[in-house]
């Protein structure tokens, strides 16, 4: 599966979540935009993602996560996701 169309999966797995309507982002989005996303027809630039995660009240890294669990071949339990990105993450900003 690529990556669009399991980003889409997953804002539009979020967006249920939340009891949200393609209609409720229409201050930083159109309709068709969101639909496009959700049917993996585009991808949203980061700062177009940064005001999809506003309107669902959800941490940018949280749908990626989401988005990457739904579209792995073989998918990881969210605890090995985290926890490898946890680990990543502490090599990369702590110092040697």
């Amino acid at each position: 599966m690529e990556v669009r169309d399991s980003f889409g999966k997953a804002l539009r797995f979020v967006r249920h979540r939340r009891g949200l309507a393609q209609e409720d982002f229409s201050l930083v989005s159109s309709r068709t935009f969101v639909s496009m996303l959700e049917r993996g027809a585009t991808s949203p630039t980061l700062e177009k993602l940064d005001s999809l995660c506003t309107v669902l009240d959800t941490h940018p890294v949280t749908l990626l996560a989401l988005t990457y669990l739904l579209g792995s071949e073989a998918p990881e339990s969210f605890e090995q996701l985290l926890e490898k990105v946890g680990e990543e993450l502490r090599a990369l900003v702590e110092p040697d």
